[in-house]
């Protein structure tokens, strides 16, 4: 978690440098090629690693650990061939991906430099893997902070010394080309250095051994490569297809935000005017409408999941040794466990944006402050669905770990199916408009989150008890964002930044407060935690 919010904060504030260095074209360039690198690390942290993760720590349950060893070099042989697949197929098509994408060719060198990262990343996925299935997440932390840090620094530096010496620069390549993309090249190099970083830090651990001893390989005989290879596809494709399914959500608000939005000014447009004002009358109305969206409130709504997705790999690999040694009172523990997790830091998190939502928008994006109030009124219609993706992204892991796989992507199906269909129904009302979108995404995540416990109840055959446990946390939750709002009303006067942090204080000694009242000590929420096997 300290590694993933490390990470996310290095990210952000590497962009802020990086736009002033690239401007808006060159930014535009850095996008493309980021764009096409998220999916596949996605699919590599997601799939590659939850596959070996779980294979690994089935057969380490069992004592096999010849086999565990020859997971890791089945996989490392197995991935190691994706990636390198992959790579090449980027850097065959760099070309017409940036014509057909950026609209200009010369995103492609951009590109060009992403193509190594898929091959990095997949090495780097099996070895996280391998000690996530080992329950030991020191590495992947460790791996991670590795590549955060490297991406600010080599990203940065080379960016900036490209266009310092942009004359010298440019005589290695054709004449006419923009200095910006060249840059923004370098840029995309730096994070496909920081993959390597990752990388070289695995290499380096491993040559200290990776943790089984010589006398416990020759206790068993390992599975054949081709029963292995074969365990892993299985367990790798349905994984991978979810974390393709999850970025779903964003496809649907792109074909129906601003369509909706164009409908709702031919329609209504007295009634939207009446409530965005003369800006609603502008044909660039639902872009910039969908940009506040999609560019702002959707970037403060990651930032509490990414932290809580660590809850997910972390649950994997004990889920998989319960289930492997038929303890399903062991798992339903673990579910409740994992949700009490994600539930003490998602519940404060959403009372208090809810609450908070404008001045944090304000101090954000304080230049655009049309943009800040429409994706403050977004943001907190999305609340509820934040809280509602950090709770089911660990039950996610759970359902995967006990070869249901195919769970996550019915469930991600059904409510992506649910928020198209309210996105059309919705975002057209001039009531509604982009809140209509918020409400689409929380309702479809808070009926996964519920599906997904009765669909972990029918499997794990017995009662879950989730709701007891997260009562007392919902309630010290709202408690907190009272706490909250009252601060900021009282301090209203005292600045923007004063009554932001005096709010943020109030709230969270209110939710510890009143969680001790409750009755969850740092003993009893120690006990609760633990994952046992």
């Amino acid at each position: 978690m300290a590694s993933a919010a490390a990470a996310k904060v290095l990210g952000a504030l590497v962009k802020i440098p990086l736009t002033n260095q690239l401007g808006g074209i060159g930014m535009g360039y850095f996008s493309c090629a980021y764009g096409l690198f998220l999916p596949i690390y996605a699919m590599s942290v997601t799939g590659l690693s939850a596959a070996v993760a779980k294979n690994t720590a089935e057969e380490a349950a069992k004592g096999c650990w010849s086999s565990v060893r020859r997971i890791r070099s089945t996989a490392r042989l197995l991935f190691s061939a994706l990636g390198a697949v992959l790579s090449l197929i980027i850097f065959l098509a760099a070309k017409p991906f940036a014509i057909f994408t950026a609209g200009d060719e010369s995103a492609w060198y951009a590109i060009l430099m992403i193509a190594p990262s898929a091959l990095l990343g997949c090495m780097s996925a099996v070895e996280r893997g391998y000690y996530e299935g080992l329950q030991n997440m020191y590495p992947t932390a460790m791996s991670q902070a590795a590549e955060a840090a490297v991406k600010v620094l080599a990203g940065l530096w080379l960016s900036g010394a490209v266009i310092a010496n942009s004359e010298s620069v440019l005589e290695f390549f054709p004449p006419g080309t923009d200095i910006l993309s060249v840059s923004a090249a370098a840029a995309v190099l730096g994070v496909t250095i920081s993959t390597g970083a990752g990388l070289l830090y695995f290499l380096l651990r491993n040559a200290f051994g990776d943790g089984i001893r010589r006398q416990e390989l020759k206790k068993t005989e390992p599975q054949p490569r081709r029963v292995i290879a074969r365990r892993l596809i299985r367990t790798m494709l349905p994984i991978a297809l979810g974390s393709v399914v999850t970025s779903l959500t964003s496809v649907v608000d792109l074909c129906t935000v601003m369509r909706c939005l164009g409908y709702a000014q031919e329609r209504n447009m007295e009634s939207l005017a009446a409530r965005f004002g003369d800006m609603a009358r502008e044909d660039t109305f639902p872009a910039f409408v969908y940009g506040a969206f999609t560019g702002m409130s959707l970037t403060v709504f990651n930032l509490v999941p990414s932290v809580t997705n660590m809850f997910g790999r972390s649950v994997l690999p004990c889920a998989a040794r319960a289930w492997a040694r038929r303890k399903t009172a062991s798992l339903r523990d673990q579910v409740c466990s994992v949700s009490l997790a994600a539930a003490l830091i998602a519940m404060p998190a959403g009372a208090g944006l809810y609450i908070l939502a404008e001045p944090v928008m304000e101090l954000l994006y304080s230049s655009h402050s049309h943009e800040a109030a429409i994706a403050a009124e977004a943001l907190r219609s999305l609340m509820p669905g934040m809280i509602g993706l950090c709770m089911v992204s660990p039950m996610f892991s759970i359902m995967q770990a006990i070869g249901r796989a195919d769970l996550p992507i019915k469930l991600m199906l059904a409510g992506l199916g649910v928020k198209l269909v309210l996105n059309i129904v919705l975002i057209p009302q001039p009531l509604f408009a982009v809140t209509g979108a918020g409400i689409s995404t929380s309702v479809c995540y808070i009926m996964m989150f519920v599906m997904g416990t009765a669909g972990l109840r029918r499997q794990l055959c017995g009662s879950i008890r989730i709701w007891s446990s997260l009562a007392p946390v919902a309630y010290s939750s709202v408690m907190c964002g009272a706490a909250a709002w009252l601060a900021l009303s009282l301090t209203e006067d005292m600045g923007a930044a004063v009554s932001l942090v005096t709010a943020v204080a109030a709230g969270a000694f209110m939710y510890v407060l009143v969680l001790r009242i409750m009755g969850y000590t740092p003993s009893l929420l120690r006990e609760k935690l633990s994952l046992r096997m």
